[in-house]
């Protein structure tokens, strides 16, 4: 039998699969004061019990809380933008009308960071570099649903330059910028992703992913 901590109630596991169900990488914030210290260690917290190979735990999380990083980092997200836009030919104009990243509005913007190699082999001799951003991707994941667990939002912005980003950042040699994301209260979460709502892009079914190895293994 399982020991009563390591079990779930009925409604305790529901809330975990809403939890699923319900997050959504959230563009639109209510402009709002910065979360409350306990709130935010809240969050980090389970970030960083996230799992990583090797337990190398290769998340570094930087909160940007000067107003002025705003304004420094907005336009190197808009420049990525219109390069995007370019990249996507005929739907780059439609691409233009969609809202990409809540920057200035969120109550938190922190930048996630891959830190140097600390040479962690276990787990991760074939594939180094993608387990390290395997184990960080982890570490948002468990960011994002106990955002939602709070009623908060939270958008991963992809759109920048990671070299230049580095440089703004002054990161460590050896670390890579791998997003940034706004946090904080929205007036609304999307009933669904915010690309499906738009018309972007659909998601697929579950079955399309699915893949069954053949029968014969020979």
């Amino acid at each position: 039998m399982t020991d009563a901590q390591h079990r779930f109630t009925d409604a305790e596991r529901d809330a975990v699969y809403r939890a699923i169900e319900l997050r959504r990488d959230v563009r639109h914030f209510t402009p709002s004061p910065p979360l409350p210290d306990g709130q935010l260690e809240r969050l980090l917290q389970a970030a960083h019990q996230a799992p990583s190979v090797g337990l190398m735990q290769p998340w570094r999380f930087m909160r940007l809380s000067v107003p002025a990083w705003r304004e420094r980092l907005v336009p190197l997200v808009e420049a990525e933008r219109l390069r995007t836009a370019e990249a996507l030919g005929e739907r780059g104009a439609t691409f233009m009308q969609l809202k990409v990243e809540g920057l200035r509005d969120c109550a938190e913007l922190l930048a996630v960071v891959l830190a140097p190699d600390d040479g962690t082999v276990f787990g991760r001799r074939s594939l180094p570099r993608e387990m390290a951003w395997c184990s960080a991707a982890c570490a948002v994941q468990n960011l994002w649903l106990a955002a939602r667990a709070e009623h908060l939002g939270m958008g991963w912005v992809s759109m920048f330059d990671p070299v230049e980003l580095a440089r703004v950042l002054r990161l460590p040699t050896g670390s890579e910028p791998l997003g940034l994301l706004c946090l904080g209260p929205v007036d609304r979460f999307y009933d669904q992703p915010m690309l499906e709502e738009t018309g972007w892009r659909h998601r697929r079914p579950l079955n399309d992913m699915l893949m069954e190895t053949p029968r014969d293994a020979d």
